[in-house]
């Protein structure tokens, strides 16, 4: 079976659950609700996915942001996850830039390894949640299943899991440890041929809006502008100095809705740049750096719907 996921972090578990060897444990922000206690209960072993880690494809093609009318495997597509990738200048060896140019094209690799997996007549099984770029990716490659008739499944990530007194949220794959995948295979289902068509017919339709940006909102993929995060940053930042990688980190921890830190450093740049936000103390590693808010920014108010909605 092929697992096919959408994140590097999802991967990396998957291949260690696939391995029978744990690598490292996932300590992303999950959110757990529970009486008297604040950090999370023992993650359950609970088995190994049956297979080997060559069985795992990883499409990181962060369909949520920027332009979907080009393919995944673009010039453009792949320029855009460098420089997403690439923000942090201070202190990258030669071999980690080169790493992080080659993204791109080792993603698109992956596609055509998948394709080839395909066209053997393999089942495949999709992980997918309802972090942005993992239901882009979903809906995405849906659309690139409709001309194969092999057997696909799919694994959601569910709202949360019950654990012993607790109630475990996740918002995507990336915070389910390695040791936790086969627990999950209890959601397992095939999907369908009208279920495909539907999902590839949602991506048509996004790819034709083309909005800079993509956003769950009340369950939906949605087209949004560039600006609809930036409120979070409002919401956290004051006229009192914290360094940018805090910031983000506050941001990450509060409102854990599946965006990487690496769209919340971009829009910082960008109200750096437009006056909104001052750095008071700078550094060669920009999250380093320290900032605070320079004025009240001016939010437009088209589109402030989105921002009451639950995302």
């Amino acid at each position: 079976m092929i697992e096919v996921l959408f994140g590097e972090s999802e991967v990396a578990s998957m291949k260690a659950a696939k391995n029978k060897i744990v690598i490292g444990r996932v300590n992303g922000p999950t959110s757990v609700w529970m009486a008297g206690k604040k950090t999370p209960p023992p993650k359950p072993f609970a088995g190994w996915v049956e297979g080997t880690a060559d069985e795992v494809v990883c499409l990181g093609f962060m369909l949520d942001i920027g332009d979907i009318k080009e393919p995944v495997d673009s010039a453009y597509r792949k320029d855009l996850i460098y420089s997403l990738y690439a923000q942090n200048q201070y202190g990258r060896s030669d071999e980690l830039e080169k790493e992080l140019r080659q993204a791109g094209d080792i993603y698109a690799r992956e596609l055509q390894r998948l394709k080839s997996f395909l066209e053997d007549g393999g089942a495949i099984r999709i992980w997918y949640s309802d972090a942005p770029y993992s239901r882009c990716g979903f809906y995405s490659l849906c659309r690139m299943l409709l001309k194969y008739e092999n057997e696909i499944y799919t694994v959601k990530l569910p709202e949360y899991v019950t654990r012993e007194k607790s109630i475990i949220s996740y918002r995507s794959w990336g915070e389910v440890a390695a040791e936790e995948f086969a627990g999950f295979l209890s959601y397992e289902k095939a999907l369908t041929s009208e279920e495909a068509r539907m999902y590839a017919s949602l991506w048509s339709d996004l790819a034709e809006e083309n909005s800079p940006l993509r956003a769950v909102i009340n369950g939906r993929v949605t087209g949004v502008p560039e600006d609809f995060y930036d409120f979070l940053i409002w919401k956290e930042l004051t006229r009192r100095p914290v360094k940018e990688a805090r910031l983000i980190g506050d941001i990450l921890g509060h409102f854990p809705i599946g965006v990487g830190d690496w769209w919340y450093a971009r829009r910082i740049d960008y109200h750096i740049q437009q006056g909104n936000i001052r750095i008071t103390e700078d550094s060669e590693n920009k999250y380093a750096r320290m900032i605070c808010l320079n004025e009240v920014p001016a939010l437009p108010t088209s589109g402030t719907e989105w921002r009451c909605a639950r995302i």
